[in-house]
């Protein structure tokens, strides 16, 4: 007796069920489900369904880009990507996950420029003996699946320069941006969409960055630095510069164009240090310290409108525990902060929702590390 063949209506909303069901799975089981049949690798490997578990994905886990020290005189420092949650990273940073899956090694000369939509964006840079030239290549990797795209054209630039790296939802093509200043302080942007053969340059960009380690925060469609208007030189003194040299210059990855965002109209004199940018969520935040004895955060309510900067928080250092601090990281929509101590070693945590304060000494071979907003996706570009 042979069963009837299914109705293409049945078969159709049986297929829009359990595509409904699995987008709502994490993203880790899903590549084995893959295997489970034919059907089910196809769903999950479909566009709608990569984008639609993505919406779908909790914001919860983090990326560390962190140095690994050499344990033995035949190794070698090396570079790690570890995923976390940011339960766990705030519960000990000290120890990050060890476990196999958790960590990627990356090669020396690899740099960690951004992390958009489950897809990490690494810079492998080589230097030139004997001058200040250096060589480019961009990659993609999505740790989660094993995805490495290949690499960019080689872009050729002096040593001065920044990346920033995002997505373009116009065009659903990712991109990397690498701001450069030359010698005579001339400012300018080279931009890469990945699948592509060549480079764009952007002349007379606006502002440069403090500095290299600042990448570009996305946020909007856009990648955001906070720079100094017209540099001059390779340094500058911090303490000669005025508010109205400081600036927040943001860049449309649609248009590839470039406008400014302002500060808040409370920031009425110069922070005794450089202040910082933060993204998390959709919100953008500048953080700062005032009169070197208390630190402050503004947040940017709706992206894009300078009248909504509001200021989230004031608070003494005295509170803090510390005599210095520099802003490093937040989560959970701008509820804790993370901030470097006067010690080397020392992350200070603060939480806004409870008003606690939680210092951690980080151990020697946690000394550095820059964290990244992440999501775990299937993401792949084409």
């Amino acid at each position: 007796m042979h069963m009837a063949a299914q109705h293409p209506t049945t078969a159709l909303l049986l297929c829009e069920v359990v595509m409904e069901i699995l987008s709502w799975v994490s993203a880790k089981p899903l590549t084995r489900l893959k295997l489970v049949c034919k059907s089910w690798n196809s769903i999950i490997s479909h566009p709608h369904f990569v984008k639609l578990h993505l919406h779908r994905s909790p914001k919860n886990a983090i990326l560390l880009f962190t140095r690994t020290p050499a344990l033995t005189l035949d190794e070698k420092e090396k570079w790690s990507l570890v995923l976390s949650s940011v339960e766990s990273f705030i519960q000990n940073p000290s120890s990050t996950p060890d476990a196999q899956e958790n960590r990627h090694s990356l090669h020396l000369q690899d740099w960690v420029v951004g992390s958009c939509n489950g897809l990490v964006c690494v810079a492998h840079i080589l230097g030139h003996p004997n001058n200040d030239i250096c060589d480019i290549w961009f990659r993609l990797l999505n740790p989660l699946t094993g995805f490495i795209s290949e690499n960019s054209p080689c872009l050729r630039v002096n040593v001065n320069n920044v990346f920033g790296f995002g997505y373009d939802e116009s065009s659903d093509s990712y991109k990397v941006v690498t701001v450069i200043r030359d010698s005579s302080g001339t400012v300018t942007a080279q931009v890469y969409s990945f699948g592509g053969s060549s480079w764009k340059t952007i002349d007379s960009f606006p502002a440069f960055p403090f500095s290299a380690e600042d990448n570009g925060h996305f946020i909007g469609g856009t990648l955001n630095w906070l720079g100094l208007r017209n540099p001059h030189g390779d340094d500058y003194d911090w303490a000669a510069v005025t508010l109205d040299m400081l600036m927040i210059v943001s860049f449309d990855l649609k248009s590839d164009t470039h406008k400014q965002i302002l500060l808040p109209k409370g920031i009425d004199e110069i922070p005794d240090k450089e202040p910082t940018l933060g993204v998390w969520g959709n919100r953008l935040y500048l953080l700062h310290d005032y009169k070197n004895t208390h630190f402050i955060a503004w947040q940017m309510k709706e992206f894009g409108d300078e009248n909504s900067w509001t200021q989230l928080l004031k608070i003494s250092f005295h509170h803090l525990g510390v005599e210095r601090l520099l802003p490093e990281f937040i989560f959970e929509n701008g509820n804790i902060f993370m901030l470097r101590g006067r010690r080397r070693f020392e992350e200070v945590f603060y939480d806004r929702r409870d008003n606690s304060v939680k210092r951690i000494n980080i151990l020697a071979n946690n000394s550095y590390f820059i964290a990244f907003d992440y999501v775990e996706s299937l993401v792949r570009p084409c």
